[in-house]
């Protein structure tokens, strides 16, 4: 059966230099899919880049609705802009940075209902995504 999700009935994430909106996952009801509204707020002169983080068991795929950033992978770095989408595979390292003058407004899918057990950020995650 078909189901509507609310971004206003969504999960807020507590997740280091970002806002982020759990808005579909397995916690809502959805058995293979996460959806995540993402906001990186212009960086403040003096602020630190947050580490890279993983995906060891699936793949992530961001769209950017608005705003410009790059991503930097393991395999390298990518310029994005508002209609870019990006996908990011499993257990490659990345992080995505805002790089323009307005927040970097992202659509991030993963193939998973939960991608915690799956997901290695330092400071969010136990595991070490560091030695991964």
């Amino acid at each position: 059966m078909a189901r509507v999700f609310k971004e206003t009935a969504a999960k807020v994430l507590g997740l280091p230099g970002r806002t982020a909106l759990e808005i579909v996952s397995g916690a809502g009801g959805a058995s293979g899919i996460t959806l995540r509204k993402v906001e990186i707020p212009v960086p403040a002169q003096g602020d630190l880049p947050r580490g890279r983080h993983v995906h060891n068991e699936f793949e992530e795929c961001i769209y950017v609705l608005a705003g410009e950033g790059i991503t930097e992978a393991d395999s390298g770095n990518y310029a994005l802009k508002a209609g870019d989408a990006i996908v990011i595979p499993s257990g490659e390292k990345h992080a995505t940075r805002n790089t323009g003058s307005e927040p970097l407004v992202l659509l991030c899918f993963f193939p998973i209902g939960d991608i915690r057990k799956g997901t290695a950020e330092p400071g969010v995650s136990p595991k070490d995504a560091s030695k991964r």
